[in-house]
């Protein structure tokens, strides 16, 4: 009995073995690169996987089969959905095609076994100089800030509207926005491509369509997931925010410190820390844009605690928005499910709460830079 209870046990495992390995599929990454590359470089691929580095450029290389060719084979499991870019070991030196600009991210499903050809034309640093590097308008940094509760010191980077330095009485309103250096400056952007939040603001500025505003940058850290999350970690970098970011900036620029004059903003999970900010602290925080946020199996708490809550906030705006390509998609049920529980709660759609769907749109900086403008105008608009 006991012979026929372990053959029945090694077979149920056997069975098991079988279908998890029916479940990994390999893929390889297979680069042609152009005549331009330098002898001594070293190919990379970054992407949206542990297995591709988690998106740092100079993590995972290629191994060189000769000349002119990298290739490398992963294995992953059947269905994930991939993002991927291909670097010289930086994003200031990342593959670009035929139209010579900073490309959106590469997609590929995994559905069996593949070999994706890569095919670049040029590098970014060698045949594109003029890629933006520059910044517009006035800059200034604060380094290594620390907070109580969070491993990681963080920089800032705070960007001044066009009168601050000739209107000395007065006073202006703070958006502060996470991932701080994704978006302002495309050389500390993780892919090489920025928000470009100071030329929109510059923008709808002179052309008197939203007020004047400053907006601080919040450098995130390795922690990023826990801290822009409903978690303990996610509430001590909201107190860093509140009790040492935002003192720091009333106390260093000519601001307007109260709730109606302070937002937040942040795309994918720093969408949903936006949203916990007001929700949390709405003595503080009056505004939030959530671009792409993880309202999703991620976040599930959230909406069940906004589904509960009683009372209702009051001289609020928030704004929601997602796109509708690849893993992006999945992202719209979340913000639906969102949007209604708060019109049921009575928000007012279009003043208090507002929302927008790209279908064209994808989980990228170069998505945020290209609708940033939606919630700048809805949060500050004239």
């Amino acid at each position: 009995m006991i012979g026929l209870q372990f053959t029945v046990f090694s077979f149920l495992c056997f069975l098991l073995i079988v279908r998890c390995q029916a479940q990994e599929v390999q893929i390889s990454f297979t680069v042609i690169v152009p005549p331009m590359t330098p002898d001594d470089a070293v190919v990379y691929i970054a992407g949206n996987h542990a297995i591709l580095g988690n998106w740092e450029p100079g993590e995972i290389a290629l191994k060189k089969i000769d000349d002119s060719t990298w290739s490398r084979s992963f294995t992953f499991m059947k269905g994930q959905n991939l993002e991927y870019k291909i670097t010289l070991g930086s994003w200031d030196c990342q593959a670009l095609y035929h139209s010579r600009e900073v490309p959106a991210n590469s997609h590929k499903i995994v559905e069996g076994k593949d070999t994706v050809a890569i095919q670049p034309t040029d590098w970014s640093s060698v045949l594109v100089p003029s890629l933006p590097k520059g910044i517009i308008g006035m800059v200034q940094y604060h380094r290594q800030l620390q907070g109580e509760g969070l491993q990681y010191a963080r920089d800032l980077i705070v960007w001044l509207p066009p009168s601050y330095e000739k209107q000395k009485s007065k006073r202006y309103p703070v958006l502060y926005m996470h991932d701080g250096q994704n978006i302002i400056d495309p050389r500390t952007s993780f892919i090489g491509y920025d928000w470009h939040v100071d030329e929109v603001a510059d923008s709808l500025i002179r052309n008197d369509t939203m007020e004047e505003i400053l907006i601080v940058g919040i450098y995130n850290s390795p922690d990023r997931i826990p801290e822009y999350s409903d978690t303990d970690l996610g509430k001590n970098y909201v107190k860093f925010i509140i009790h040492k970011v935002k003192p720091l900036i009333d106390s260093t620029y000519r601001t307007k410190p109260d709730r109606q004059n302070t937002a937040v903003m942040g795309s994918s999970l720093g969408g949903l820390i936006s949203f916990l900010m007001v929700w949390w602290h709405p003595e503080v925080f009056s505004k939030a844009g959530c671009l792409s946020s993880v309202f999703d199996s991620r976040a599930a708490s959230v909406l069940d605690f906004v589904r509960a809550e009683k009372k209702k906030l009051h001289e609020v705006k928030m704004y929601f928005d997602c796109g509708g390509q690849a893993g992006e998609r999945s992202l719209k049920p979340g913000m639906d499910e969102m949007m209604k529980i708060l019109k049921e709660k009575g928000y007012h759609d279009g003043t208090e709460i507002i929302s927008f769907y790209d279908s064209k749109a994808e989980h990228s900086e170069r998505a945020w830079a290209a609708r940033v403008w939606r919630p700048l105008t809805f949060l500050f608009g004239k």
